[in-house]
C-alpha cells in the first residue's frame, strides 16, 4: 500500500499562505536547474516543500541540487536507481510517483498539512506571482481540481513565442481533494491528460488560466528529436484509446505548425499502432471518455462558439 492510500488529510480552504507541495523529475538538466530554482525562490507564495526527483542524471544536477538544499530548507531531493528504468514514457509517472510518495511520508512525519499539489518540469522559468494567482483560482471556484498557466517558449533570453496548449503537464497544480479522488498520479503514459480526465469524470473543473505565464527552454517532445517525439505522441494517443476521426483530425492540425512533418509524424505513430492491434490503457473510463467523449465535446463547442463569432 503506497502512502497515498495510507494517509488522508483534510482538505480545507488555504490554511496557511504556502500550503502547497511541489515535485519536480530531473535528468541531466544542469544548464536548466539554476534559472528553475532561482524562479521558485523568488515566487511571492512559495510552497512548503519541493521535492526535486533526481532520475539518473549523469551531469552536475546532483551537485546543484545540494547546493540549493543548503541555502532553502524547503528543498528535498531523491534521486533514483538506475535499475528502476522503464519505456521513457511511462518511465514520467513513475518518478513523479516517488516524488508523491516522498510528499506524503514528509508530510506525516513532520505534521506538515498541504492543500495543493503540484508539478513543475526542469525546463521551466515562472513569473514570480504564478503560483499566487493560481491559488487564488482554486479560493475563488470550489470545484476547481486541475490548474496551469498559459506556456510560451523562451527560445532566446529576450525572444517569447507563445506555446498554445502543447506543454499541458509542465507547471500544473491539483487541489489536494482531487488528486486523492483519482488515484495520484496514474502510471501510464501521457500520465497528465489520463488524469485530467479522471478530474473530469468526477466533476472537477480542469482550466488553464491567461493571466499565469510559465516560459519552457525547450519544444515539446524534443528531448530526442521532434519525429521521434511526435511519433511517440501519436502512439500515446492510440494507447490511450483516440478514435480515428479525431487522430487524423489532431494530425491534420498539426501539420499547420512548423516544422509541418510534425503532423505526419503523429498520424505515422497513431496508424502504426493501430495496424499492428498495439495495447492500450488498461482504463475502461479512460478509452471510452476518448474514443466517445472528446469527439462529442469538440461538436458541442463548436456549435456553441462557430467560426467567425
Amino acid at each position: 500500500m503506497t502512502c497515498l492510500e495510507k494517509s488522508r488529510f483534510r482538505d480545507k480552504e488555504l490554511g496557511g499562505p504556502n500550503n502547497y507541495v511541489l515535485i519536480s523529475p530531473i535528468k541531466d538538466e544542469e544548464k536548466n536547474l539554476p534559472n528553475l530554482i532561482e524562479s521558485v525562490a523568488n515566487q511571492t507564495i512559495k510552497p512548503s516543500l519541493w521535492v526535486i526527483v533526481d532520475d539518473c542524471s549523469q551531469d552536475s544536477s546532483p551537485l546543484i541540487i545540494e547546493k540549493a538544499k543548503r541555502k532553502y530548507k524547503w528543498i528535498s531531493s531523491i534521486r533514483l536507481d538506475e535499475e528502476k528504468r522503464r519505456d521513457s514514457w511511462f518511465r514520467i509517472s513513475l518518478v513523479l510517483k516517488e516524488g508523491v510518495n516522498f510528499c506524503y511520508e514528509h508530510a506525516n512525519k513532520n505534521g506538515l498539512n498541504f492543500d495543493y499539489l503540484g508539478t513543475i518540469d526542469g525546463d521551466v522559468i515562472l513569473d514570480k506571482d504564478y503560483y499566487e494567482k493560481l491559488l487564488n483560482k482554486f479560493k475563488e471556484d470550489p470545484k476547481l481540481g486541475v490548474a496551469s498557466g498559459e506556456p510560451f517558449y523562451l527560445i532566446e533570453k529576450s525572444k517569447v513565442v507563445p506555446a498554445g496548449d502543447s506543454s499541458p503537464g509542465a507547471v500544473k497544480l491539483i487541489r489536494r481533494k482531487c488528486f486523492e479522488e483519482c488515484g495520484g498520479i496514474p502510471v501510464t503514459r501521457a500520465w497528465d491528460s489520463v488524469f485530467n480526465i479522471k478530474a473530469v469524470i468526477r466533476g472537477w473543473k480542469v482550466k488553464q488560466f491567461h493571466d499565469a505565464k510559465f516560459y519552457v527552454t525547450r519544444q515539446v517532445f524534443s528531448a530526442e528529436g521532434l519525429w521521434k517525439g511526435y511519433k511517440e505522441f501519436g502512439k500515446s494517443s492510440y494507447y490511450l484509446g483516440f478514435n480515428f476521426i479525431h487522430a487524423l483530425g489532431k494530425g491534420l492540425m498539426l501539420t499547420f505548425r512548423r516544422p509541418h512533418y510534425v503532423g505526419l509524424a503523429y498520424l505515422v505513430g497513431y496508424l502504426s499502432s493501430l495496424i499492428l492491434r498495439e495495447e492500450q490503457i488498461d482504463d475502461e473510463e479512460v478509452r471510452n471518455y476518448n474514443k466517445y467523449s472528446r469527439i462529442k465535446n469538440a461538436i458541442l463547442r463548436y456549435l456553441k462558439y462557430p467560426r467567425g463569432n
